[in-house]
């Protein structure tokens, strides 16, 4: 027969009521978690104070008022020493006489997972018996004296034995909580499983680095805490590390659509230790470096094939308009001559698409309202498609303000209605929706009542130059809109709709565009000629500006000035600390933006596009505002 739960609580707390000795256990929070009966019939508790969840306070309240210590001039004096103590967690032993003449023990140990354990023993009785062995001990024979001797000197041994284990308890116990500090504090999910997938220790970040999961789950199974979802992800890399092979993960959460990176170590006692952490800001920024360089050397493979192809085009247009004007040519040539004149046009034509899709781009983010980006797509595309073709537009996240490079996302809306337009034909649904997924990522996805895509077009549907549009497509749609979308470090996927028409899902970072009412800025800037030139960009759109050279100076004029309304800093300044760390120290408490002169690679560019806007120098006013503007209405 299976033990149940409820079961097994009666049964231990059966057995703890057959102990002699009182016993207690208070959680972290200084709450009572167990009793046994011996507690209450010892100190005479009413029942509220044996309850789980009756606090420590007003149990020491209780005792003192009834005078369980003696005398005691201010109780709550008493009552707040008694409770800092018992919050240090620390080991200890006392032996008291009550007010009733009765001595009793009092044992308590702390608990790796916070709070103690307390075991209150009555001693009367072996007191008495000392006393009564102190009197009488004129009457001992020396045989007995002598045995009595060796008896205290092997207690006075163990009682110091005793001492050097409990200092080392304490230690080790001051050492882990030192280690839990540690690991509470690290931006990273930390804990350990045994080896049959039970968590033996964690620190409190799984809901900040996985949000939605609970962050008690030492004895939860690590496919309970992480979901079955996850778990067939991270369960290869886990078997790996229950052989002795460390092994490292990278996955997204289908729920919250973050990118998480594992680490998982063997533990040689047995078990694994694991590390998590949130990869969503590094995947997005690596992607769109990738792309960037990919694109780089893309430009530079085809630059000088491409201005030889030029060439060859320029003399082919040259020569056939020579041929052109040649006396007594063949009926048939004039056709043959424009046939070949229509098809270098062409070739120009694709090499300066080829160019559009290698050339250098850089990111122009803008403080962008989504409602009105919309109805811009809607004012854009209507015209553009057949009378019996409808456009439906659903906005899934109202009133939204992001930092997007606007031109780079409408042309990648646009290009995407367009081959909706053409999968349908003369008549057909179009429908675009708009969504936030988890304050991860802006996703647009369009629907369209088409034949949806091939299994080629699946497949090859980013690929340059494939089409299946035959001679009327260039085979750079997608594929440019993908160049866009991995630029900007975002996502782009094909699939067919249930309903059978074709589905393209675009996912964009989602940044949040500053809001910074006109008022005091603070202006943070350590070359005099560019704080002076931003300086007259700020007033121009309207701030008052007061002015820092380095983050420290930033700081205390952000605690004596509660009205600035924002603030701006350079990246590099003098001194030691820098505008990242300046942001880090101002938090979400006042609009922030960066700027910097650092290419987009450079780490602390990476690191400040984490924290904040970012503003590449040099930059005009109509830039400035772009990322700064005041938060006018978003019906506008």
């Amino acid at each position: 027969m299976q033990i149940t739960d409820n079961q097994t609580k009666a049964m231990t707390s059966a057995g703890l009521n057959l102990i002699a000795q009182a016993l207690t256990i208070y959680d972290q929070d200084l709450r009572l978690a167990v009793c046994n009966a011996p507690f209450q019939s010892m100190f005479d508790l009413p029942a509220a104070l044996v309850t789980p969840g009756a606090t420590f306070e007003d149990t020491i309240h209780h005792l003192a008022s009834r005078g369980e210590y003696g005398q005691v001039d201010d109780i709550d004096a008493f009552i707040t020493e008694r409770v800092e103590v018992a919050r240090a967690f620390k080991p200890h032993y006392m032996e008291r006489t009550r007010a009733n003449g009765r001595t009793i023990s009092v044992e308590g140990s702390p608990l790796p997972q916070g709070g103690w354990v307390t075991v209150y023993t009555d001693i009367t009785s072996a007191k008495q018996q000392e006393a009564l062995l102190r009197a009488r001990s004129d009457a001992l024979s020396t045989q007995v004296l002598s045995h009595a001797e060796q008896l205290a000197a092997t207690n006075r041994e163990l009682a110091s034995m005793i001492t050097a284990l409990e200092e080392t308890k304490r230690q080790l116990t001051e050492s882990e909580a030192r280690t839990r500090l540690t690991t509470e504090m690290m931006p990273a999910h930390i804990a350990h499983v045994d080896e049959n997938g039970h968590y033996t220790y964690s620190n409190r970040r799984l809901s900040a680095v996985i949000p939605g999961r609970a962050s008690n789950i030492v004895g939860m199974h690590i496919s309970a805490a992480l979901g079955q979802s996850i778990y067939a992800h991270i369960g290869p890399a886990l078997a790996k590390a229950y052989i002795g092979k460390a092994a490292v993960k990278e996955f997204t959460d289908d729920h919250s659509a973050r990118r998480i990176r594992t680490a998982f170590t063997p533990d040689t006692r047995g078990g694994v230790y694991i590390l998590s952490m949130d990869v969503t800001e590094e995947t997005q920024t690596r992607v769109a470096l990738q792309q960037t360089r990919k694109r780089e050397l893309a430009a530079q493979m085809i630059s000088g094939l491409a201005h030889d192809f030029s060439n060859l085009l320029t003399i082919i247009l040259g020569m056939q308009s020579r041929m052109g004007r040649l006396p007594d040519l063949p009926s048939d040539a004039a056709d043959l001559i424009e046939g070949t004149l229509a098809a270098a046009r062409r070739g120009g034509v694709l090499l300066s698409s080829i160019a559009d899709v290698t050339g250098p781009r850089a990111l122009r983010l803008v403080a962008t309202n989504l409602d009105a980006l919309l109805a811009e797509m809607v004012t854009l595309a209507t015209p553009t498609l057949p009378e019996k073709v409808r456009l439906t537009v659903e906005n899934h996240a109202p009133n939204t303000r992001a930092l997007l490079d606007k031109g780079m996302a409408q042309d990648s809306l646009l290009n995407l209605i367009l081959n909706a337009r053409d999968a349908c034909g003369a008549t057909g649904q179009i429908t675009l929706s708009q969504s936030l997924v988890h304050d991860t990522w802006i996703e647009w996805c369009l629907e369209d009542s088409g034949p949806g895509f091939s299994a080629s077009a699946l497949k090859r549907g980013f690929d340059p130059f494939f089409t299946t549009k035959g001679s009327e497509g260039s085979g750079l749609g997608l594929s440019m809109v993908y160049d866009m979308t991995k630029t900007a470090g975002g996502d782009l996927r094909l699939s067919n709709a249930p309903t059978g028409g074709a589905r393209v899902i675009l996912r964009l970072p989602y940044r949040t565009a500053m809001s910074a009412a006109t008022g005091l800025a603070l202006l943070v800037e350590d070359e005099d000629d560019i704080r002076a030139s931003v300086r007259d960009m700020l007033m121009q759109l309207g701030h008052s500006v007061i002015e820092a050279s380095n983050a420290d100076e930033a700081s205390a004029l952000l605690a004596d000035l509660p009205d600035i309304a924002m603030v701006l800093s350079d990246i590099q300044l003098s001194g030691e600390a820098t505008g990242i760390d300046l942001a880090t120290r101002i938090g979400s408490s006042v609009p922030l933006a960066l700027m910097t002169s650092l290419p987009i690679d450079d780490p602390m560019f990476l690191e400040a596009q984490k924290r904040a806007p970012v503003l590449r120098k040099p930059f005009t006013t109509d830039d400035l505002a772009a990322l700064i503007s005041p938060n006018e209405s978003l019906l506008t």
